[in-house]
């Protein structure tokens, strides 16, 4: 890290120490809906070159924007699920960090560079891989510039830790999340209790899983959770699995080439 705070870059000191207060007030309160949407803005907020940022997710191969700081990111996402390739798709995959200081004749990405730089003025980028605590569920952070080589290299530095405070925050507030739910269903609903109770002796589950697997029942049988419950109370069993369609009752969806997005 030295190489970035030399003596003339004193005040990047400073610039790290405040964005991260300014994250730290944003996402004190919030819960995992809003925690991306807070690194978002704090991001277009600190970096001068910025002009649009956006945070991609993905899932089994399923790439989608999570949030954006305005539709041009949301743009520039979508032209890389395009076509399977970009920074932001690519820095996912690869767990690495992508500069791009000139867009329109970067060799690793002539066609994304070529069509964002025409359709959205675009000319330069970072893009970062964030690890929100999930094997499957990767995420990258994208931060887009009308510039070229719009970022320094304190911008860089900056830019991986908002990207790995705001991964470790949105990964701590889904925590916290699960567990006030967890809080939440013991004290309001008996039955949930029971159920819970009835699961982890007959399967040697924590309390975490059995209540996992309830909500899991309830999402797949689009059934409240007290309903699934009750039902585990009275027959002491559970199903979890979705319930097979046919191809009728299928809806049938295609993609352009590249990867996938729901």
């Amino acid at each position: 890290m030295e190489e970035f705070f030399s003596s003339g870059q004193v005040p990047a000191l400073r610039s790290v120490a405040e964005a991260f207060a300014q994250l730290g007030a944003k996402i004190d309160s919030a819960r995992s809906s809003t925690v991306l949407r807070a690194v978002t803005d704090v991001t277009l907020e600190r970096l001068s070159g910025a002009a649009s940022v956006s945070i991609t997710e993905v899932k089994s191969g399923h790439f989608w924007t999570a949030t954006a700081t305005d539709d041009l990111a949301r743009r520039a996402d979508a032209i890389q699920y395009e076509l399977g390739s970009g920074p932001c798709v690519d820095a996912i995959l690869e767990d690495t960090l992508y500069w791009p200081c000139d867009l329109r004749h970067d060799p690793r990405w002539p066609e994304y560079g070529r069509r964002v730089a025409d359709e959205l003025g675009f000319l330069s980028m970072l893009s970062y891989r964030m690890v929100l605590g999930d094997d499957d569920e990767r995420a990258g952070l994208n931060i887009y510039a009308r510039e070229v080589d719009a970022f320094t290299d304190s911008d860089v530095l900056l830019g991986l830790l908002l990207a790995t405070h705001g991964a470790q925050a949105a990964a701590a507030a889904e925590h916290r999340e699960h567990v006030d739910h967890l809080q939440l269903a013991l004290k309001s609903n008996r039955l949930i209790g029971m159920a819970m109770g009835i699961l982890m002796a007959q399967h040697r589950l924590t309390d975490e899983q059995a209540f996992d697997l309830l909500r899991i029942a309830s999402q797949n049988s689009n059934r409240k959770l007290a309903d699934i419950a009750r039902e585990v109370t009275e027959t002491g069993t559970l199903e979890v699995a979705p319930a097979r369609r046919t191809a009728s009752e299928s809806s049938v969806r295609t993609h352009r080439p590249g990867l996938s997005a729901p």
